[in-house]
Parts: structure tokens; sequence; C-alpha cells
């Protein structure tokens, strides 16, 4: 009897110890995943601010949590069933997809490029309104971005899980879209209630509190302009890093072994360092690439005849 429950309890702590390593594997699949979509996470937590500026303060948060409602209804309801259904049963357009959701992003970071150099932003912020209809609209306007954005995330995540069983990568799907969701707009909310936080702190009789509070309202803006170009530059590099790997997995293998040979090269010749800067070779040949790419697709959007037409700016 004590043998039949020794070896029961065995049994159990054999399942624990396993479910245990599964719950490892897949926040470490999560893990990478999110990882490989960080330039859309921060172009998301970059831009999503912009749709609360203006609006009065007490409506803010509010706002946030409808847009994030939203995000995670785009991502659970609509974009990972889709997504597990094409990696199921047509994993062959999985590539072809990506490779569309690179090239958007090396169109976005390129765009953003552009627009400064032409003295105005790409994502420009929506025009603020009152009442509740304005707000139904900004943020119907948010969710309609975030769609976008959560898209390329979903797939970039489901290609980095793509050899999982299929409810592994769905579950790691789930894993994903949470807790992007989760600390993309905790990451949000934070930022826009920054200067009102510092307001607040700048208002104290402290003199610590009065200088903490001036300077975070000061660093905002400036907050904003550091993901800005952190995004673009990310958003550069993953686009650019998907079309090269895609172009490979095509068939066009030269661009990519040549990005590689130079990785290889540079890790090869600087020893201990070579782990790091042959990364850094292989990111900045990535971000060139889809910097290059995403000019050519501004150029087909802006400056060529047949884009102008589309372009607010060209009529001026």
């Amino acid at each position: 009897m004590s043998a039949g429950l020794f070896g029961l309890l065995d049994d159990v702590a054999a399942l624990a110890r396993l479910a245990a390593a599964s719950i490892d594997d897949v926040g470490a699949a999560a893990g990478r995943a999110t990882t490989k979509a960080a330039g859309v996470v921060i172009d998301d937590t970059a831009v999503t601010p912009q749709y609360v500026h203006g609006v009065t303060a007490d409506r803010e948060l509010p706002m946030i949590k409808k847009i994030a409602i939203g995000s995670i209804r785009n991502k659970l309801l609509i974009i990972l069933p889709v997504a597990l259904l094409l990696s199921q049963f047509a994993e062959f357009l999985l590539t072809p997809i990506l490779m569309l959701g690179g090239a958007y992003l090396c169109f976005e970071g390129a765009e953003k490029i552009w627009g400064k150099i032409r003295g105005h932003d790409g994502h420009a912020a929506p025009v603020a309104g009152t009442g509740a209809e304005a707000e139904k609209t900004m943020v119907g306007g948010a969710i309609r971005t975030d769609l976008i954005l959560s898209a390329e995330i979903m797939v970039i995540s489901l290609n980095e899980v793509a050899d999982e069983g299929f409810w592994t990568r769905a579950v790691i799907l789930v894993v994903v879209a949470i807790a992007i969701t989760l600390v993309v707009y905790g990451v949000v909310a934070v930022i826009v209630k920054m200067d009102d936080i510092g307001l607040s702190l700048a208002q104290r009789s402290s003199a610590l509190a009065q200088k903490v509070g001036r300077g975070l309202v000061a660093g905002m803006p400036k907050l904003l302009t550091v993901i800005s170009v952190v995004g673009t530059v990310a958003m550069l590099w993953v686009g650019g890093h998907i079309e090269l790997v895609g172009l490979d997995e095509l068939g066009w293998h030269a661009p990519y072994e040549l990005v590689h040979h130079l990785e290889v090269g540079v890790h090869d010749a600087t020893g201990a360092l070579g782990g790091v800067l042959g990364w850094i070779v292989n990111t900045a040949c990535s971000a060139v690439f889809g910097l290059v790419l995403g000019a050519i697709i501004v150029a087909v959007v802006h400056v060529l005849p047949f884009g102008k037409k589309d372009d607010p700016a060209a009529a001026h």
C-alpha cells in the first residue's frame, strides 16, 4: 500500500516538474518573441500618447483603458485566430506576410525620418476635441492604429515559435499579447500622467519635491523624443532583418549572406568583444537595408507623381 502511495507521489512530482518545465519553456519562448517585436512595441508606446494629447486630465486614463481593451480584443479575437490558422494550414504564407509587415516597418521608419527632414512628423497627433463623440472618435482611431501594430507584433512573435505545437503556439501568443498590452499601456499611462505628477510635486513646500516636479514636467517631451528615436531605429533594424531573412528563405541568398559574412568576420577578428560587435554589425546592416527599402517605398508613396496626390504636403 505504502509502495503504491509513494509511486503515486513520484508520478505527481514528475508531472509537477514537467508542468513547471513547460511553463518555463512558454515563458522563455514568449520572452524571445517579445524581444523580436521590440521595434513595434516601442513604436506603439511612442504613438499612443498622441491620441490623448489635449484632452482633460480626468479623461486621460479612462481613454487609455478603452484603447488597451481594444488592443487586447484586436490581438486575441482578430489577429490570434487568423495567425494560428495560417500557421497550421497555410504555413507557406507566413514568410510573405511577415515580409509585408517588415516592409511596413521599414516604410514607417523611413517616413518618420523623411518627416523630420521636411519639418513635419509622420505620426502627427490627432486634433483633440471635447465631448463623448470626439473621445469615441479618438479612441477608435487609436484602436485602428493599434490593429496594424498589433498584427506586426503577433506575426513576428508567431514566426519565433513556428516550430512549437499548435496549442503551445496559442498559449505563447496569448501570453505575448497580454504581456505586451500591459507593458505598452502601463508605460503610456505613466507617460501621460508624468506632467500631472510633476505639477503636483512642484506645488509642494519641499524644495526637493519642487525640483523633481519641474524635472518631470520638463523631461516628458524629451522622453517622448527619445522613445520616438529609439522606436524609429528599432523599426528599421527589425524590418530590415525580417526582409533579409525572408529573402534568404525565398531563395535570394546574397543580401543575407553578405551581412552574415560581415558579422562573422567582425566576430572572429575582435576576440572577447566579438559577440557584441558582431551583433552590432548585423543590426547596423539590417537597419541600413531597412532604411534603403523604406526610402524606396516612401518615394513611391510621397514623391513620384502618382503618389503625390495622396500626400497632403504635396499641395503646399
